[in-house]
């Protein structure tokens, strides 16, 4: 699968800034993204909204080695967290997963499969990562509200170039297969219980993730 690269000239015209988690509980849920480290990153608010299985999308932590991996996955878990896939090497490097309390799942990773350092508690970079039914699709929606490819592999997978105020990369890749490597059933009803901020006014995707105006 050959893979297209895009380099922006311009500015997007809009871009992800904020990542709102919908939790029945903020004050636990802010509890235990503290313990866990990245509580800086993401914003939160109550919400009851019905949600039953896969919410269709994660958000991934990737670190400089296994060793950060296992600090961040081990922080997690001992703030509430599910184990989903415990930490392993694979062919793309270092990782496992989890389920937040909440039932946000977070995918913590390093390309690295041997340590080359102590656990530096550092995060590289955060991605939410959209499971969606068609990726063209979809990534041909968002370039048309203004985002800019950054990485595109056919109909799998595709990236954005994040703005410069944006501490979260947005990309998208097909439902099932996020699922499949998250090691959840695919089959999801209700909210995804997730809103994405920075768009110039409120809309809702093919599908069904709500963007909001950037708060003032």
């Amino acid at each position: 699968m050959s893979m297209a690269t895009t380099t922006p000239t311009a500015a997007n015209t809009f871009s992800l800034t904020s990542v709102t988690l919908e939790v029945a509980d903020p004050e636990a849920a802010r509890s235990f993204y503290s313990a866990f480290g990245v509580d800086a990153y993401i914003g939160l608010r109550a919400c009851d909204a019905h949600s039953t299985g896969f919410r269709g999308f994660t958000l991934g932590l990737t670190v400089s080695g296994p060793a950060t991996v296992d600090g961040f996955f081990a922080a997690a878990v001992a703030a509430g967290a599910t184990v989903l896939k415990p930490t392993a090497k694979s062919l793309w490097g270092y990782g496992g997963v989890v389920r937040a309390p909440d039932g946000t799942i977070w995918k913590i990773a390093t390309s690295a499969k041997k340590d080359t350092g102590p656990d530096t508690r550092e995060i590289d970079e955060i991605v939410l990562l959209l499971g969606v039914e068609a990726v063209k699709a979809t990534r041909q929606y968002y370039v048309g509200r203004g985002l800019t490819v950054a990485k595109s592999f056919g109909g799998k997978y595709a990236e954005f170039v994040p703005g410069q105020s944006s501490p979260v990369k947005l990309a998208l890749y097909k439902r099932r297969a996020l699922a499949k490597d998250l090691g959840v059933p695919a089959d999801g009803t209700g909210s995804h219980r997730v809103a994405l901020g920075g768009a110039a006014e409120a809309f809702t995707d093919p599908d069904g993730f709500t963007w909001e105006t950037p708060a003032a």
